[in-house]
C-alpha cells in the first residue's frame, strides 16, 4: 500500500460555519473515494478556545456519526493509539506510516477512515 495514505483537512482554522465544514468534509470524503491510494480523512478541527471543544469539532463529529455507514471508522483523536482497535486495523490495512498525530491524544483531530 502507498506510504500516504491520508487527505488532511483543516476545517477550523480560520473557524467556518457548521454548514461549510459539512460540504468540505463531503468534498473530501469524495477525494478519498475516487482516489486510487487515499484511505482515510484527517480531519484538524480544532479543540475550541473556551477548554470544552468548540462547535466545529461538534460538527465534524456529529457529521462522521450521521454518515458513519460510508466509513469504516471514525477514530476521535483523543483514541488514535495503537492501542485502539479501529486505529490497529487501519494501520494493517492501509500501512504503517508515521503520524505525528498518532498516540499523543490530541482532542482536535478525528480520523476518518473511509469503505
Amino acid at each position: 500500500m502507498d506510504a500516504t495514505y491520508f487527505f488532511v483537512i483543516d476545517v477550523g482554522h480560520p473557524p467556518r460555519p457548521p454548514q461549510q465544514v459539512e460540504n468540505e468534509l463531503a468534498e473530501a470524503l469524495a477525494k478519498v473515494r475516487n482516489s486510487a491510494s487515499l484511505r482515510a480523512v484527517k480531519v484538524v478541527h480544532g479543540y475550541g478556545s473556551h477548554g470544552r471543544g468548540g462547535s466545529t469539532k461538534e460538527t465534524v463529529r456529529n457529521w462522521a456519526f450521521q454518515f458513519r455507514r460510508r466509513f469504516r471508522a471514525a477514530i476521535n483523536g483523543e483514541d488514535y493509539d495503537i492501542f485502539h482497535e479501529d486505529t490497529q486495523e487501519m494501520r494493517q490495512a492501509c500501512g504503517q506510516i508515521d503520524d505525528a498525530d498518532l498516540g499523543t491524544g490530541n482532542p482536535g483531530i478525528t480520523v476518518i477512515w473511509v469503505k
